[in-house]
């Protein structure tokens, strides 16, 4: 890692004030003086800022209901992105487990733990996700057993995983899927001569959007939650 990330992640200082903490010689590495801020440090190194001992934060875990028209994404120069609806204090290392498109909201998962992040995300794990869809017309009876079988996606060879439907009104379905396609919800109702007209992400394996959440609003995963996906 280099000096100046760590000295930002670990401290609450902006990666520019910590550039120029380090420029002034506030920073010293195993006892040295360290005055640029690219020096990549070893795991067991010994940093302090103005004599205060340094340490990296414990790995983040968040939940966040994201709203519609932000980005899956840590950086974009013309849209918000989640990371935007965070303080600056809590995005530094983190990353977003699962994305969803710009017009879809529900729950998003952001960590700084890379390997739980692959656990949640890898199509290996077969992790469920469900997700409530609001459709431009009625699901018909042979349309819901084609999508519970698996259904052929338009430039796709291979059919999708069979999916689970729940009808809940005559336009509105909890759909779950074990897969991460790109577009996949929208390609597989296309698929059956449906569109999607809304999209919202309710649950990932046992882990469901908090309801008390507003769009934009975040929390900490419960260690149970953590460890579900873990």
């Amino acid at each position: 890692m280099r000096l100046d990330q760590f000295v930002a992640t670990s401290s609450g200082l902006s990666r520019k004030e910590a550039k120029r903490a380090i420029a002034r010689g506030e920073v010293t590495v195993n006892g040295k003086t360290r005055t640029s801020a690219n020096t990549q440090l070893a795991r067991e190194a010994q940093v302090a800022l103005v004599g205060k001992p340094l340490a990296l934060p414990g790995e983040r875990y968040l939940m966040m209901n994201k709203p519609a028209g932000v980005i899956s994404a840590t950086t974009d120069s013309d849209h918000p992105t989640a990371l935007d609806l965070l303080p600056a204090e809590l995005t530094g290392n983190l990353h977003i487990a699962g994305r969803l498109d710009a017009d879809t909201t529900g729950l998003l998962l952001l960590t700084t733990d890379g390997q739980w992040s692959h656990r949640v995300t890898s199509p290996r794990t077969d992790c469920p996700k469900t997700y409530r869809v609001t459709l431009s017309e009625a699901l018909t009876s042979m349309a819901v057993q084609e999508l519970e079988q698996g259904v052929h996606l338009r430039n796709d060879p291979k059919p999708t995983r069979p999916a689970q439907v729940a009808i809940l009104g005559e336009k509105v379905i909890d759909l779950t899927i074990s897969e991460g396609r790109y577009h996949q919800i929208k390609r597989m109702l296309a698929a059956v001569g449906n569109r999607v007209e809304a999209l919202h992400r309710l649950q990932i394996g046992p882990v469901l959007l908090d309801p008390a959440l507003e769009p934009g609003g975040y929390r900490e995963l419960t260690s149970a939650e953590k460890n579900s996906l873990g």
